[in-house]
């Protein structure tokens, strides 16, 4: 599981935490970080190649043959647009209110899902050739654009038509209630369409990725706290209603906008506006949400909407680390860094054959979704270090040790003292790794 702290750039993200697993949490940022960055890359533009890219857009494990070259060059296309498009879309370049949540996690799923279904067609092929008496064709999808691509059987322009087409069943509801605009009977409507008539509704323990990914959650009816929240803003929003929230506690919280917050713990019809968006966390009094006012709501920060697209990154990453390491039960990313760091411990030596093995398509799937948040937060050490560790257990060692580098450069000072006796020997397990390539006996050591 993951034991580890990322940052978010907002105050509003700085108790973020995840009752479905375990603890992910924020820290602060230091204030030299972009100038320890700016040195790091300095030091270090010399050596790397102009062309290198820090963040590959899909694993080395894709391999080319000539059945597959023509498939291999589309998903690959489909994975660097996907990509791409997501990056346009949270760049620090737009307005973060022009930022759409629909689009950005459209553009996660459909990496992801390029990604599996490449490896899926994959291994068809290497069946049916390994059956080479069987001749039964391979079924694919016709396609030749990302904005093509099935995904969950319809493409991303239809997944925004259904988010559409639900706003539309709001307005028809109130017009057959014969109500204007008031807010409540508004919000009141846009709970009866998503969660009485589609049934939409939380996923009590995050195991499932379908429960993670926009678009199946429209289409199972089921999903995370976070996403059914994303939902509801966009819904809104297509009502011209805006949606703010924040975390507070466990919980992550939303409301209508509004210059007199007080008018949300109004209670009409037995419950408040504030009840009537949020459920029942508000009135659980083991909850923090059950204590808010509308003077303490005031004093919440608002969670910009890169805040909640990363909170939905850190769950993927979250996610699909407890699935790539089930096998290795209680195994944390920073393992290995207190068994080389510990003063009590007689120095052992990284090697190949003490990396844990883990499923390889659900550990690159982590490492993609922390790839994405690492756009959002490039000064982020805590997620750094952990982006480079996943790149360790995934046995990318130079990829690993440039990450962990970074890292070190703005780190507090304990955390960098922890990486380097780490980094030092990945450097050097990766080195003697190239030398025994060359045909060299022996071995390498550190003074």
């Amino acid at each position: 599981m993951l034991s580890t702290s990322y940052l978010v750039p907002t105050a509003a993200m700085a108790h973020l935490t995840f009752p479905d697993h375990c603890f992910i949490r924020y820290d602060h940022h230091h204030h030299n970080d972009h100038k320890d960055l700016r040195r790091w890359r300095i030091r270090t533009a010399a050596a790397t190649p102009a062309s290198a890219c820090a963040y590959p857009l899909f694993s080395s494990q894709i391999q080319l043959t000539k059945d597959s070259s023509s498939r291999h060059k589309l998903y690959q296309e489909a994975l660097k647009s996907a990509r791409d498009k997501f990056t346009r879309e949270i760049s620090f370049q737009s307005k973060d209110k022009d930022i759409s949540l629909a689009k950005a996690l459209l553009y996660v799923a459909a990496e992801d899902a390029a990604f599996m279904s490449f490896n899926r067609e994959m291994d068809a092929r290497s069946l049916l050739n390994e059956r080479r008496n069987v001749s039964s064709p391979l079924e694919t999808e016709d396609w030749d654009s990302l904005e093509q691509m099935p995904l969950g059987g319809k493409t991303i322009p239809e997944w925004l038509s259904e988010l559409d087409a639900i706003a539309k069943e709001v307005e028809a509801e109130l017009v057959s209630r014969d109500i204007g605009c008031h807010l409540v009977e508004v919000l009141e409507a846009v709970n009866l369409i998503l969660f009485e008539l589609r049934g939409l509704t939380r996923s009590p323990v995050l195991v499932d990725s379908k429960h993670s990914y926009l678009h199946s959650v429209l289409d199972s009816r089921c999903g995370s706290a976070i996403l059914l929240s994303i939902i509801y803003i966009e819904i809104c929003r297509r009502l011209g209603i805006t949606i703010v929230g924040s975390r507070v506690g466990e919980d992550f919280l939303i409301w209508p906008q509004t210059g007199y917050p007080e008018e949300l713990f109004k209670v009409t019809s037995g419950h408040s506006l504030f009840a009537i968006v949020n459920g029942r966390c508000v009135e659980d009094p083991r909850s923090m949400a059950s204590d808010l006012t509308g003077t303490s709501l005031l004093g919440l920060e608002i969670a910009t909407n890169r805040d909640i697209i990363g909170i939905a990154l850190a769950n993927l990453i979250r996610l699909h680390w407890k699935r790539a390491s089930r096998s290795n039960h209680g195994l944390m990313l920073t393992s290995p860094l207190r068994h080389v760091h510990d003063a009590d411990e007689k120095p052992s030596m990284i090697d190949e054959s003490n990396v844990p093995l883990l499923r390889p398509q659900d550990l690159r799937l982590a490492i993609m979704a922390s790839e994405r948040l690492l756009i959002l937060q490039p000064h982020n050490w805590a997620l750094r270090r952990d982006h480079g560790m996943m790149l360790y257990y995934n046995r990318e060692y130079g990829k690993a040790v440039q990450e962990l580098s970074i890292c070190m450069a703005f780190a507090p000072e304990e955390e960098a003292e922890i990486l380097e006796p780490f980094v030092e020997k990945l450097h050097l397990m990766r080195l003697e790794s190239s030398w025994k390539s060359l045909g060299h006996a022996g071995q390498l050591t550190v003074p």
